[in-house]
């Protein structure tokens, strides 16, 4: 494993005496995106408001920004700050449902990129209720045209 910077305030493996490796807030942002689905309880991604729908949108329309909904990453040179918005089943214990988000978030941003996360932020935009997918299912059965 190569050096690294002054190893002693807390380098980063990004930062070696043969180079520097800069990784997109857009690979971050999917890293935390995929690793908040891995949790069991998390239903999706929470919609973000009104203004950051047409932020995102404008965003992608310029291919930029992270197009990750639900999720928002500030990546330094050495840490990261989390934030993402989640939709959790109804009956399962949100803040244990949290406290796996984060510790997974942590585990996998780490692991992949060597940054520190300085902070995740957990945000529960939604409940998912299973009755009502049982219920749409129901309704669209009868207005099938064959």
């Amino acid at each position: 494993m190569a050096d690294t910077k002054d190893s002693s305030r807390g380098g980063s493996d990004l930062v070696t005496k043969e180079g520097k490796t800069s990784i997109a807030d857009e690979v971050v942002a999917k890293i935390v995106a995929i690793a908040t689905k891995e949790i069991e309880g998390i239903h999706e991604m929470g919609t973000l408001g009104l203004g950051d729908t047409i932020t995102g949108m404008a965003q992608r329309a310029v291919k930029t920004g992270q197009g990750f909904q639900g999720v928002h990453v500030e990546v330094g040179e050495r840490e990261v700050a989390v934030d993402v918005k989640v939709v959790v089943e109804y009956g399962i214990s949100i803040p244990q449902v949290t406290v796996a988000v984060r510790r997974n978030i942590i585990n996998r941003v780490n692991a992949m990129t060597g940054l520190t996360v300085k902070e995740v932020n957990v945000d529960v935009s939604g409940l998912h209720f299973a009755e009502e997918n049982k219920e749409k299912d129901r309704q669209g059965e009868g207005s099938r045209v064959a």
